[in-house]
């Protein structure tokens, strides 16, 4: 029974699978709610006395829990609370973990403040930002961040931490590699530009933007409004009643590459590209190549729409796998690893799944490419 001294009550055998966007999983051996800084220490030094794993959970967007469930403590963060202040900076917002993101850019918009418009309508909380550097269309989180409010999971204690110590890059940071399941976000400070230009660094926004503001600049309303069309047009945005919406989000992340690797698989697009399209290529830091992992599955001979039993991907873009319905975990993991299999074999690129996988053994992980 879970222990009376605690301020936060637990919950035991809770169902994972409907607190995620992709409904599969089975259920917590604990789940704990908390409200504050206070809440997750108590937490994490009971889970330590019962030498139990933690797992935070936000808002399970990018998230894929084993069939079997997870035998930890689970916490949610339950601490939302947001503030505004300006000076010759420019202007700060503080977030409590548990806040919405999506609800974070909208206020950030109607303020008029810049930085993080091109980031609507991705699901989850404000916590989870930071760790796996979300970003789309042109933007990403760690160009705003200030500094973080975390948790040492070691001794409990209360620390800050700046942006340049979380190490940021693609899709990830420090709380994914070296601090790996060292701390726990409980809040994040953002600053943003007062009236600043909306940034438009990406093709496909620029375009809708222009069929959107003919004749005139885009306002950061308009660059949020074309980002949320774009993302309900490829069933990115959550919908339970779309079926090409019940994913984890993008299932791999674009490979960063060598330019000599980038090469060859333009080359080998060139004399026979299943789609019928170039390989995108996008330059990213230290002189490499990004590619787009879509295009790489698709050309692997996994399409739009394809049907594994009870998964699939996505009929809008390949990026993303779905639960059309009664889908597993396990399921899905055996389709990720045809995907990757295909991929590596074909082009000899490794794609790295993008959502944390929780409660599966390290075979699974080994398969995925995730543990060496």
């Amino acid at each position: 029974m879970p222990p009376r001294h605690l301020p936060v009550s637990l919950q035991e055998d809770v169902p994972l699978a409907s607190r995620t966007t992709i409904g599969v999983g089975g259920p917590a051996r604990f789940l704990a709610s908390c409200r504050g800084p206070r809440d997750v220490a108590s937490c994490l030094e009971w889970a330590a006395d019962q030498h139990l794993e933690v797992f935070v959970l936000g808002g399970g967007s990018n998230l894929l829990v084993a069939d079997q469930g997870f035998a930890g403590l689970v916490i949610r963060l339950e601490y939302s609370e947001v503030t505004l202040s300006t000076g010759p900076s420019g202007a700060h917002i503080q977030a409590g973990a548990g806040a919405e993101w999506d609800a974070l850019t909208a206020r950030a918009v109607r303020e008029n403040l810049a930085g993080i418009e091109c980031l609507g309508g991705i699901p989850g909380t404000v916590g989870a930002a930071p760790i796996q550097n979300i970003g789309a269309y042109g933007q990403e989180v760690a160009e705003t961040i200030d500094w973080l409010q975390v948790i040492d999971r070691h001794d409990g204690r209360t620390r800050h931490v700046t942006a340049a110590d979380c190490r940021f890059g693609y899709r990830t940071s420090a709380f994914k590699t070296s601090w790996h399941d060292r701390f726990v976000i409980v809040r994040v400070a953002f600053r943003l530009r007062p009236r600043g230009e909306p940034t438009v660094r990406y093709d496909e926004l620029a375009r809708r933007l222009e069929q959107a503001c003919p004749g005139r600049k885009p306002t950061l309303a308009d660059v949020r409004e074309a980002v949320l069309s774009i993302r309900a047009s490829k069933s990115m945005l959550y919908d339970p009643a779309d079926p090409d919406g019940r994913s984890a989000g993008s299932f791999f992340t674009n490979p960063v590459v060598s330019p000599a690797v980038a090469r060859r698989v333009r080359d080998m697009a060139a004399r026979g590209a299943r789609t019928g399209r170039p390989v995108p290529q996008f330059p990213a830091s230290n002189g490499k190549i990004k590619l787009s992992a879509g295009w790489l599955i698709e050309e692997a001979g996994f399409p739009r729409g394809f049907r594994q039993g009870r998964v699939a991907l996505s009929s809008k873009h390949a990026l993303a796998i779905v639960n059309p319905g009664g889908a597993t975990a396990a399921e899905i993991v055996e389709l990720a690893s045809s995907i990757r299999q295909a991929v590596l074999e074909r082009f000899g690129v490794s794609l790295v799944p993008e959502p944390r996988l929780l409660g599966f053994d390290s075979g699974v992980l080994q398969r995925l490419g995730i543990l060496a």
